[in-house]
């Protein structure tokens, strides 16, 4: 028996796996109507979403379940139904399906065909399911990068969206040079009276820097798609600290070391120690949390994660470093 692959189980035509126990709307209803319809029998065992159609079966909106009982009974549905519906063509593959529900985490996805009208429903289920299968087939990391090509493929923009989406975030890098040249100022006294201090403030950086944009990166790539919950930012962050520690201590000594030999001045050398240590340990809390508050705000991490978690371990470094030499040198 020839066993299926991965990409050709994939390419199957989503219509053979759609359901039609859905919910539709007239899209003249009420509220109070829309639910007397329900009530009716139309609907099936498993109600995700209200479908709103109008008289030919075309969609034209989707109505959550919480809007529909919390509205009044006098309401319009088209006031409260959602009219930009994302839905699948009744030419889609499974693999299709899955990429919309790894990208926009909805629950269901209607299918339509050329002409907007309704054909059936795909849900969750579905995507969970081809999932669990090949995971048992050991194929599921072969398909999860099949869909990570794709999905980047389909977030590729114009150029003018592409800077609409990224530039903004670069001010975060703007505004985090220019709170670091404050607090320089503040501490320019201490830097006036130890010159070797100004030596080695693109190391202390670069060192945070770097742990925080590693933090970073392992964090969204653990991530999956999928955002850590609060519980498990902070047991990954008890994982973490130890390790920045570690990495602060082991970077301290040696750049401590060189600047003791250098310049043979030792406390500028615990000065670099201890601001290494305190400044790595925080940029790797930086880089771990930074991601997962994003996704809590409905925000892409890949492209925003990196100029706030710079921003923010530059200066947390600057002020660390600056703020230990004021008092063991001032």
């Amino acid at each position: 028996m020839t066993r299926t692959t991965p990409d050709e189980h994939l390419n199957e035509p989503v219509l053979r796996h759609v359901r039609q126990d859905f919910v539709r709307i007239p899209q003249a209803h009420t509220v109070g109507e829309a639910l007397a319809h329900v009530r009716q029998g139309q609907s099936g065992s498993r109600i995700v979403y209200f479908y709103v159609v109008d008289e030919q079966n075309r969609l034209k909106g989707v109505v959550p379940t919480r809007r529909l009982l919390l509205n009044p009974p006098e309401t319009p549905i088209r006031a409260i139904m959602v009219d930009r519906v994302i839905a699948l063509p009744d030419t889609a593959t499974l693999f299709d399906a899955c990429e919309l529900f790894l990208l926009h985490g909805l629950l269901a996805l209607p299918v339509v065909d050329g002409e907007g009208r309704m054909v059936g429903v795909i849900d969750v289920e579905l995507y969970t399911e081809e999932i669990g299968d090949l995971a048992r087939r050991d194929e599921s990391d072969h398909v999860f990068q099949l869909i990570g090509v794709r999905l980047a493929e389909l977030r590729r923009a114009s150029v003018p969206a592409a800077f609409r989406s990224r530039f903004p975030w670069l001010l975060c890098n703007i505004a985090g040079g220019l709170a670091c040249a404050a607090v320089a100022t503040v501490f320019e006294h201490v830097l006036d009276e130890v010159i070797a201090l100004a030596l080695f403030i693109p190391v202390v950086l670069a060192l945070a820097e770097s742990v925080s944009i590693q933090s970073l990166t392992l964090t969204v790539q653990s991530q999956h798609g999928k955002p850590l919950t609060w519980v498990e930012t902070l047991a990954r962050a008890g994982r973490e600290l130890p390790l920045g520690l570690l990495l602060g201590l082991g970077c301290g000594a040696l750049v401590a070391a060189f600047a003791w030999i250098w310049q043979g001045r030792g406390m500028v050398a615990a000065c670099l120690l201890l601001s290494i240590v305190l400044s790595v340990s925080t940029a790797a809390l930086v880089g771990l949390i930074a991601p997962s508050v994003l996704r809590s705000m409905r925000r892409d991490p890949r492209v925003a994660s990196g100029p706030i978690a710079l921003a923010l371990t530059d200066l947390a470094t600057l002020f660390f470093y600056l703020g230990l030499a004021t008092l063991l040198l001032a």
